[in-house]
Formats: C-alpha cells, sequence, structure tokens
C-alpha cells in the first residue's frame, strides 16, 4: 500500500491516533470501495461521512432528480440542485467536501439486467433505497456476489439497521423478510411523512457499520437488527438468524439468478399514456365534475386531515383512506364518484374498497392534487 501523504496525515489525524484505526487501518479505508445505492435520505449522510472518513471508491447509483420536497432531509442536495440529477449534485458535495475521494455515477435505476455489474466491482454494498423490489434485488445480488449488503430503512419516526452478509454467518434480508408485504399495505414517505433527522441517525449508524467492516473491527449487525424510535429515544435489539430453509442463501438455494422484482412483490407498473388505465380520470375530468355539479358527480379526497389542511381543493370533501371504512356509508353507491389523494396512489385503494361495497361508477384522479397544483392551479401549494 502506498503511504499517506502529509496532506492525508493531516486530514486524517483523528482516525489515526485512534489505535483501532492508525496507519494501516486508514489505508485499508482508502483501497476500500462502496456502493450506495441512493443519493436521498439515506444516501446522503452515508455517502457524506464515508467521503470525509477517506473511502477510496464511492458508487453513487441514482436515476432522480432532486426536488424541493428533498432538501428537508437530504443533505447532499441545497436549494440550487433542485431539477439536477442527485447523482451529479451528490458528485459536486462529495468532491468539495474530500477530493481524494473518488465518486462513480451510476445514474440508472438498477435492475436485474445490470446489478451484478453495477456491485461486482465494490468491496461492500450499502442500501439507502425506499422500495422493496429494490431491497430485494439487492440483496439477492449482494447473496450471488457474496457482498456485504449494509441496510438501513426508515419511516415517520422510526428506523432500523442491519448487516446481511451469509458469507460472515449471517441471515440475509430473506431470511428476515421471505416475502414481501401486500403491495400498498406499507406507505411510502412521501405518503407516511418521515423526521427529517431521522435518515441522518440510521445513515450514521450504516456508515458506522461500513468502517467497521472495512477495519475488521468490533461486533457487526450481521446477526442483529437495530431498531430505533426518535419519539420515546430508545433503541432496541433483535437477534437474526440465517435461515437454512431461505430461497437464497439457504442449504439449498432456489434462487440462482436474479428475478422479475416488480413481479415478485406486486408491483404494476404505471400507464405509460395518462388516462390509459380505464379506472382512471385527468384533473381536468375532476374540474369540469366541479363545474357542472348538474352532471352528478361527486368528488371526494382520501387523504389524511393533516395533509387536508396543507392543501386542498375548495368544494371537495375530505374521507380519508383510514376511515373509510365507517365513512363509505355516507355516499351513495349509485352515484358516480372521482376520488383523488396526493399522487394517485391511495385514490386507487379506495376505489377498489367502494367497488368491493357495491359501487360500480368510481374512478381514481391520476396524479391527485399533485397534478391538480401543476396543471389547473398553482396556488394550490405541493407537499
Amino acid at each position: 500500500m502506498a503511504e499517506l501523504t502529509n496532506e492525508e496525515i493531516r486530514r486524517y489525524s483523528r482516525h489515526l491516533i485512534l489505535p483501532e484505526v492508525g496507519l494501516a487501518g486508514q489505508k485499508k479505508i482508502r483501497n476500500a470501495s462502496v456502493l450506495c445505492i441512493g443519493a436521498g435520505g439515506l444516501g446522503s449522510p452515508i455517502a457524506m461521512y464515508l467521503a470525509a472518513a477517506g473511502v477510496g471508491k464511492l458508487g453513487i447509483v441514482d436515476f432522480d432528480t432532486v426536488d424541493y420536497s428533498n432538501l428537508q432531509r437530504q443533505i447532499l442536495h441545497t436549494d440550487a440542485d433542485v431539477g439536477v440529477s442527485k447523482a451529479e449534485s451528490a458528485k459536486v458535495t462529495l468532491n468539495a467536501l474530500n477530493p481524494n475521494t473518488e465518486v462513480v455515477l451510476h445514474k440508472t435505476r438498477i435492475s436485474s439486467e445490470n446489478a451484478l455489474e453495477l456491485i461486482r466491482p465494490y468491496d461492500i454494498v450499502v442500501d439507502g433505497t425506499d422500495n422493496f423490489p429494490t431491497r430485494y434485488l439487492t440483496n439477492d445480488a449482494c447473496v450471488l456476489l457474496k457482498k456485504p449488503n449494509v441496510y438501513g430503512s426508515i419511516f415517520r419516526f422510526e428506523g432500523q439497521a442491519s448487516v446481511f452478509a451469509p458469507q460472515m454467518g449471517g441471515p440475509c434480508y430473506r431470511c428476515l423478510y421471505p416475502e414481501p408485504p401486500p403491495p400498498g399495505m406499507v406507505p411510502s414517505c412521501a405518503e407516511g411523512g418521515v423526521l427529517g433527522v431521522l435518515p441522518g441517525i440510521i445513515g450514521c449508524i450504516q456508515a458506522t457499520e461500513i468502517l467497521k467492516l472495512i477495519l475488521g473491527k468490533g461486533s457487526h449487525l450481521t446477526s442483529r437488527l437495530l431498531l430505533f424510535n426518535a419519539l420515546d429515544m430508545k433503541f432496541r435489539e433483535l437477534k437474526l438468524r440465517r435461515d437454512p430453509k431461505c430461497p437464497v442463501c439457504g442449504d439449498h438455494p432456489t434462487i440462482t439468478e436474479l428475478i422479475d422484482y416488480e413481479q415478485f412483490c406486486g408491483v404494476v407498473p404505471e400507464p405509460v399514456v395518462a388516462g390509459q388505465n380505464p379506472d382512471e380520470v385527468t384533473v381536468q375530468d375532476m374540474q369540469n365534475a366541479l363545474k357542472s355539479p348538474e352532471k352528478g358527480i361527486r368528488v371526494i379526497d382520501v387523504r389524511e386531515p393533516d395533509e387536508y389542511e396543507i392543501a386542498r381543493v375548495a368544494g371537495v370533501p375530505l374521507f380519508p383512506l383510514s376511515r373509510l371504512n365507517q365513512q363509505f356509508t355516507e355516499l351513495d353507491p349509485n352515484q358516480q364518484i372521482y376520488i383523488h389523494c396526493k399522487a394517485g396512489k391511495r385514490s386507487m385503494k379506495a376505489l377498489e374498497f367502494l367497488r368491493q361495497q357495491g359501487f360500480k361508477y368510481v374512478k381514481s384522479v391520476k396524479g391527485g392534487i399533485d397534478a391538480w397544483s401543476d396543471q389547473i392551479d398553482p396556488g394550490v401549494p405541493k407537499y
């Protein structure tokens, strides 16, 4: 290994005086490579602290662009980055923080077709994603390539972290969650919210585990799931075991190559063309219904009361999805009903529920109040 330069010695001096790190450990950090999947809430603190620590090569996988709603927690990005590629924004921030770290951008969506190619060159993978298909994909690819998968997830005020590495004697993600939840059962952060500092806490735990793996020091989360509740300010720990019957890391694996993870998780691709789904109408249709009450079309909002306080469409009453099973009797099953939410997912759930109750003339408003703000009334705030 090449010796540290005088500039590196000054930069990493607080590492070097730690007996557990020292010169040899810092060289290990410099020679390590980490692939960070996602440059959002979790990816931001992970990438920033790994770059600051001197990780030699840091890959960033992200295909998204920066939105105003990201800035409350995604500290890699600033107001000036809105509309910019998250990967590009991350590279600028990380290069400014530590020019010694090589930042490699992968501005693409990780998929079954490219996951093995993306992951193979890196020593460690860190999961900063927010959806189940990508989590299962990342897990399976890491198991097949025998790469440690440093896991974290967040929602509202709670987070969890672990290290999935069957090659180190621990379980994989599938051992903990053999099957994904039913589609729509677990709300996204966009639907349920997240405390802005929470990804900082969980992301820092993930970054800590990565540095310990590189250094070969300490006790890892390889057989433990760390749970954090910010409201109670409490950590809990669950013991994890590898499942010998696990289909990917078990004694007789049945998954030996990557599969279709969208299908596995029951995710139905959205139609490319607006209005292509016969169960959907546009915000223009909704506007026409509100302007022409003689048509007899009722429009309802199935978001939650806190969201209704933030932004609403005049004349549209609130029927929260969480209470729809109690309130649906206030609706006429023979009337045509348009249902809107924030972006169109919960309105589809409400549509399915009402159909089960015998409602025949229900439609979901594609894009929800976000589309209303974009296309009809920009005075309605987006959140």
